[in-house]
């Protein structure tokens, strides 16, 4: 494992850097693979049976045939309040029933959406029922605009990263891959969540980083930052989760997973949300810690550990400031609509701040971001002392314009005498 050479002026990683760093990584990948095999999902998951999912096409849209079941406040196909239900012709283009048309109701009432003809929709039904009473309006299909907006990101990363961006976007893919393949499913085989969600986030971790920015030291520097202050990070979760007395309840799709299978840990469930939650952040900050002390070492290669660390802390803290502040505006806004539910109703900060819905995104957001702050020294610490193993700081090359022995210092000697 060599380190990465942005400028040949920085020195290669001691052997007893690399020593140090593998005598962490080595268990640390060892640990991963044993947590894969103790917890990947065995057996059936539960499953919910949630009828026939259909995609299909709006042909027409009309009052309802039936005049006994309009009522007012709906929308026609211009926009404008309707006193009338409405109803679609609908051409249905997947599952069994692809290419027969029949006749579904929309929804109405106010603020429901406004339907045209030409309008992709997703339809649920029943199996059993007869074809023109079989199915329901239940979403829009998004899945081109969805798609559209991917291809510009992964097109906008590659143009300004290029390979890097590649194997970013790579390194995205196995992180879904992870997700769906061991992540979802060792939680839903009933396998405890936080230890899920470590193993899961150690996976993650290993193989984003190393195909995003190369195998090297200073990776490493980074990996082992982030280990440490992950780990920080679920036992502080761990204890203000306890202390908070959370349940997870309020969270809908959680109390319903936990109707289906009463042995779904719940609690565990909020725990491993909150690690795989902090990883993506703390990734970022661990590696430009480590990229920065990298670069302030090769940009001085006679600047000391003293000087590195604090040239690095100096940049440390605006990256903290900066991203703290963007990780409590996402809790906030995922919290936007039941913060103004809080506030119509006439709810106390304190008192809205308090209540589990709202707490359990407050702890998120603090315990993410006393990760962030402590990756900052820690990761700083660690690639200081991989960059300058030892005390004496790197000579400067003689024949240097700002050398001792550089022409520059010849004359300033010469003007003295």
């Amino acid at each position: 494992m060599t380190g990465t050479h942005l400028h040949p002026e920085t020195p290669p990683a001691s052997p007893q850097i690399r020593k140090a760093v593998l005598s962490v990584l080595i268990p640390l990948v060892a640990l991963t693979i044993v947590g894969l095999v103790i917890l990947w999902p065995t057996g059936e998951s539960p499953r919910i049976e949630a009828g026939v999912r259909t995609d299909a096409e709006i042909l027409e849209v009309r009052a309802c045939e039936n005049v006994e079941n309009r009522q007012p406040g709906g929308h026609n196909h211009g926009g404008q309040p309707s006193t009338e239900c409405q109803e679609a012709d609908v051409l249905i283009e997947s599952g069994p029933d692809q290419g027969k048309e029949t006749i579904v109701p929309l929804w109405f009432g106010e603020g429901a959406p406004t339907f045209e003809a030409g309008d992709k929709v997703v339809l649920s039904g029943v199996p059993d029922a007869p074809l023109e009473s079989r199915y329901e309006v239940t979403d829009f299909q998004r899945g081109m605009p969805l798609l559209w907006l991917g291809i510009m990101f992964g097109v906008a990363v590659v143009l300004l990263s290029r390979w890097k961006g590649l194997a970013a976007l790579a390194g995205l893919a196995i992180s879904v891959l992870v997700i769906v393949v061991f992540l979802l499913p060792a939680l839903l085989s009933g396998k405890e969540p936080l230890a899920v969600a470590v193993v899961g986030s150690s996976v993650i971790m290993i193989a984003t980083l190393y195909l995003a920015h190369g195998v090297s030291i200073r990776t490493s520097v980074a990996l082992i930052g982030t280990l440490i202050s992950l780990t920080l990070t679920g036992v502080l979760g761990v204890v203000f989760t306890a202390l908070g007395q959370f349940t997870g309840l309020v969270d809908h799709a959680a109390a319903y997973m936990g109707t289906v299978d009463s042995e779904f840990n719940i609690r565990g469930l909020l725990l491993a949300g909150l690690v795989v939650g902090a990883l993506g952040v703390l990734d970022d900050t661990t590696v430009t810690q480590s990229a920065t002390v990298w670069e302030l070492a090769a940009a001085d290669p006679s600047s000391s550990r003293a000087q590195l660390f604090a040239a690095g802390m100096r940049i440390g803290r605006e990256h903290v400031a900066a991203t703290v502040n963007t990780l409590v505006l996402a809790y906030v806004g995922a919290s936007l609509p039941l913060l103004m539910l809080f506030n119509v109703a006439g709810i106390g900060v304190a008192d809205a701040l308090t209540t589990e819905a709202v707490a359990q995104e407050v702890v998120r957001a603090l315990v993410g971001s006393l990760g962030i702050i402590a990756a900052v020294p820690v990761t700083t610490g660690l690639a200081v002392l991989a960059v300058r193993h030892k005390q004496d700081p790197v000579p400067a090359k003689k024949g240097g314009g700002h050398g001792r022995g550089g022409p520059r210092a010849r004359r300033a000697a010469s003007a003295r005498r």
